[in-house]
């Protein structure tokens, strides 16, 4: 985890890399996240089938997008930040696919913080990284908002 750093130096951690700790894409996260979307597509929740046709399931890239909040918590802690609100994303793609099963993290990096709305637009470019792959499954350039007041 990186140092405690205040809300006023933000602009100074433009360039530092992050990464978080692995974690597990098992078929139980799948099957939930198929369930609160509603994408039952075969190559994600059917074992079996998935499994004759190629070689397991796999999980679904919203749901592998949908890990950034879980994966970023705590990276980089800001003291006094009191909120911060997902802005969108400039740029998403999914270059590789997550067999159930297999370990990603993600590796961050804080690539812009700009003064806005009286707190700070950070511009993060994300890469879930699979455990023993060298293709990530997903890179994305992400923007936030946070505040301190």
């Amino acid at each position: 985890m990186a140092d405690v750093v205040d809300f006023k130096d933000i602009p100074s951690l433009v360039g530092d890399e992050t990464t978080s700790d692995w974690v597990t894409i098992d078929q139980e996260r799948v099957n939930q996240f198929a369930e609160a979307t509603g994408d039952h597509q075969w190559i994600h929740v059917d074992v079996e089938k998935a499994t004759e046709l190629m070689g397991g399931p796999i999980a679904h890239g919203y749901l592998t997008l949908s890990l950034l909040p879980m994966l970023s918590s705590g990276l980089r802690p800001i003291k006094g930040v009191t909120r911060g609100i997902n802005y969108g994303a400039n740029k998403v793609r999914f270059t590789n696919m997550v067999p159930v099963g297999s370990k990603v993290r993600l590796k961050q990096k804080l690539v812009g913080a700009e003064p806005k709305a009286g707190g700070y637009l950070l511009t993060n470019e994300c890469t879930i990284e699979i455990d023993g792959q060298e293709r990530p499954a997903m890179i994305a350039e992400t923007l936030s908002l946070v505040f301190n007041n």
